[in-house]
């Protein structure tokens, strides 16, 4: 198990499942479980037993299915209701029986949600806590207190939050966690109070921040700052309305700008494959501007960048990208300079071999393409067709001659597509026609009848993405379409882009160009 004297906790399973689009099934949470603990985090909140029956059969299969290696599982709940006797509640029994050696109880800190939403009196609520933070214990549970509301709370009466907490921590709570639950405090205000609590109770204290004032990352790091040794996040800082503290920022932070060790030895280096897994299977695309683990978060694109990145990577990166899992990209488009291109063309496996006229060229062909519309950040598989294609080593596996579609529209509503190609194959004239349910799928189609035989390969490509832009021309008035079209065989995926005045002549040129993409990368093109 990882030190205890910093918790890592986090909450995903049920804090970050309220986020809005969020559904977590049974086999979801046992999979995201396991994900969390590889990753190291000291303690995983499953849910809240006997509230609902999803959360009640996660912590029935957690303790058949998981042999968890670094992680304690935790259940959450309330603090007994006002007038009933703890061992009397079942509430209180349903986390007592759940499985989970800790339990997390969220108590009432702001003296206004005490009176209005508890409808009890300040002294009662102090006894709720004191009463079935002692039953837990007696039952050998580790119990941790979640201060609801307690930087509001605070600010409206200090002295009833600070009792709150010196109550818990008496009643032999382990941490007590301060929450900014509408997320409206800043770092300053943060540092402040976790401070002034720590003084007053000495009790042992941690952070839940939630992110609607965009500084939960910040609170947390202030909260650390100030003393609190037990960080509550989410994955992807998923949550209710805008989200929580990012478990992942938050936890990159703390190792690498705090220096602590808060994962186990050779975790660290996870955080961008897990990050990108637990978004899988909540099914929410990954976020490509995160920090640390983003796609784009080590991505470069400014030429003066890429000057200074290809003397020293140091010099526009404030990490290692390596060291959270991570990679460096390099972007070219209309920005780009002679570096950003002899970067990327590194990046890819094509030598420019240093020929700056070589770099000056393509440099040129990028900004002038890039003025008509085309963007090769999110296609590289275009610009390696480019890049060869100026290096005097085009990618030939078919040319073509002529293409046509036609589409028919019945009275019914129903309509189909029918395509014919012309290409040149390996030397002989071939003529395909295929039908689809659209456009791009008959040409698709076709083109794929037309060279398959000579390139069967092309059997296991298929098409995973489709994204059509509208842009203004030049002029501010001619529109002109860009597509991006992304294919994938099994192994890994690319994408290209092709621009023109239609949606079906832009996807033409994409379509080309992916399969011819995705030929390469199988076997070296013809002469």
């Amino acid at each position: 198990m990882p030190d205890d004297g910093f918790h890592v906790f986090d909450t995903t399973l049920r804090d970050g499942a309220q986020r809005e689009g969020i559904a977590l099934t049974v086999a979801d949470k046992i999979a995201i479980t396991r994900l969390l603990d590889a990753y190291g985090v000291g303690f995983i909140e499953g849910g809240w037993p006997g509230a609902n029956p999803k959360d009640t059969e996660f912590f029935q299969r957690a303790s058949r299915e998981l042999t968890l290696k670094h992680a304690q599982l935790t259940a959450f709940g309330a603090t007994r209701r006002p007038g009933v006797r703890a061992a009397d509640d079942p509430q209180v029994a349903a986390l007592r029986d759940s499985g989970a050696p800790v339990v997390t109880l969220v108590a009432k800190s702001d003296g206004r949600h005490v009176e209005r939403a508890l409808r009890t009196t300040a002294d009662e609520n102090l006894a709720m806590i004191a009463d079935t933070v002692a039953h837990l214990r007696e039952h050998g549970r580790r119990v941790f207190v979640d201060c609801e509301h307690f930087f509001d709370g605070h600010l409206y009466d200090p002295g009833y939050a600070t009792a709150v907490v010196h109550t818990a921590a008496e009643a032999g709570a382990d941490v007590v966690v301060l929450c900014d639950t509408n997320g409206g405090m800043l770092p300053a205000q943060i540092g402040r109070i976790v401070a002034e609590v720590r003084e007053a109770t000495g009790a042992r204290v941690g952070i839940h921040a939630q992110d609607d004032s965009g500084c939960a990352v910040a609170n947390t790091l202030a909260a650390v700052d100030a003393g609190a040794t037990h960080v509550q996040c989410t994955a992807n800082g998923y949550g209710e309305r805008v989200g929580n503290a990012d478990l992942f920022s938050v936890v990159a932070a703390l190792a690498l700008k705090h220096g602590r060790d808060v994962l186990p030895a050779g975790c660290l280096a996870e955080t961008t494959r897990v990050s990108q897994a637990i978004a899988e299977l909540v099914n929410i695309a990954p976020a490509t501007h995160q920090p640390y683990v983003g796609v784009s978060a080590f991505a470069h694109k400014a030429g003066l960048h890429a000057s200074a990145i290809k003397v020293d990577p140091d010099l526009y990166q404030h990490i290692d990208p390596a060291l959270v899992g991570n990679d460096m990209r390099m972007l070219v488009s209309d920005m780009a300079g002679r570096a950003s291109v002899e970067l990327k063309a590194k990046e890819m496996g094509v030598d420019l071999g240093g020929d700056r006229e070589l770099l000056g060229r393509v440099v040129d062909r990028v900004k002038r393409m890039e003025q008509d519309g085309y963007s090769f950040e999110a296609a590289d598989a275009s610009l390696e067709l480019l890049l060869r294609a100026e290096l005097g080593r085009p990618a030939r596996f078919f040319t073509a001659e002529s293409w046509r579609v036609i589409t028919e529209r019945r009275a019914d509503g129903g309509g189909i597509s029918e395509a014919t190609v012309k290409l040149d194959v390996g030397g002989e004239r071939v003529i395909a026609t295929a039908e689809g349910n659209g456009p791009v799928n008959a040409l698709d189609r076709a083109l794929r009848a037309a060279v398959e035989g000579a390139h069967p390969a092309l059997d296991g490509f298929e098409l995973t993405d489709y994204k059509v832009r509208i842009l203004e021309g030049a002029s501010g008035t001619d529109a002109i379409t860009r597509i991006l079209i992304t294919f994938g065989d099994g192994r890994g995926e690319w994408t290209t882009v092709g621009v023109g005045e239609n949606v079906i002549d832009a996807s033409w040129i994409a379509l080309e160009q992916a399969l011819t993409y995705g030929l390469l990368r199988g076997a070296p093109p013809q002469p």
